[in-house]
């Protein structure tokens, strides 16, 4: 059995050293993709089970807040409808009236 040199062996461990910090990176942005989905989870559920509760508290008005400036996609938008209200559609994505309706972002009758 021929024997490795010492320039062959630090390639394999560098190699083997890759392969382990990748799949660091992949258990660590799992991790993080199960809290958000926990997190978010605990807060649907005490909304749909005591909406008078929570959307009736400062949990609602921080949601109203931040939200809008949080989801940059409209679909995105579209799953918060019940929490936001239909109105956020004429918002721009900072939760600032958008000027081009000329008001606070309500429709005019």
């Amino acid at each position: 059995m021929a024997r490795r040199s010492i320039q062959e062996r630090l390639r394999q461990l560098e190699a083997r050293r890759d392969v382990l910090v990748a799949r660091l990176g992949k258990q660590q942005r799992a991790r993080d993709t199960r809290r958000k989905i926990l997190i978010g989870a605990l807060v649907l559920d005490r909304i749909e089970r005591q909406p008078e509760q929570y959307l009736s508290s400062r949990l609602d008005e921080w949601l109203r807040t931040e939200l809008p400036g949080f989801l940059t996609r409209e679909n995105d938008r579209a799953l918060f409808d019940d929490i936001l209200g239909p109105s956020m559609d004429m918002r721009t994505s900072t939760g600032t009236p958008d000027a081009s309706t000329g008001n606070d972002g309500e429709e005019q009758p």
